[in-house]
């Protein structure tokens, strides 16, 4: 592992320890050029996953930008770091574990949104207004309506 400081490439482990409900571990390192201390994670990864976006491009999966969007949506809200990390961690497991290398960015967002209704309706409006690319005050009237008529039922 290379030191994020001055790029040795001399670290030892320090310290290792389960993160994240034991779906990773965590390692404290540090640097035998500079003595810099920085910690790493490593989790499994089942396979290597391509997004077909809408417009056909392809690009590889990207775990931090499913976070930030999921982080993006909760900022605000009485939801603590962990819980989004369960989420995305949730996520990047459903996503590995249908067994294709390649998933469509409309799959990604609608297990996002499947994450976030259950969590926090703030949360799901405001990633249902980017992810279905609400244009005006109609969109988000007809989506509220449609939600209240679910919770309803």
């Amino acid at each position: 592992m290379r030191c994020p400081f001055c790029g040795g490439s001399e670290t030892q482990v320090k310290d290792s320890r389960p993160s994240e409900d034991s779906a990773a571990i965590r390692r404290r390192r540090v640097c035998g050029d500079c003595a810099g201390r920085f910690t790493t994670f490593e989790r499994v990864q089942l396979r290597e996953l391509t997004v077909e976006k809408r417009s056909g491009r392809k690009v590889a999966f990207d775990r931090d930008k499913l976070a930030s969007s999921v982080t993006v949506a909760l900022r605000k809200r009485p939801v603590e770091s962990a819980r989004i990390e369960r989420i995305v961690s949730g996520i990047v497991r459903q996503l590995e574990g249908q067994g294709e290398p390649e998933v469509t960015s409309d799959d990604i967002g609608n297990l996002v949104m499947e994450a976030l209704r259950g969590l926090d309706d703030v949360a799901y409006v405001r990633f249902a207004s980017v992810y279905r690319d609400f244009k005006d005050a109609k969109d988000f009237n007809k989506f509220l309506g449609d939600l209240k008529a679910e919770n309803e039922k």
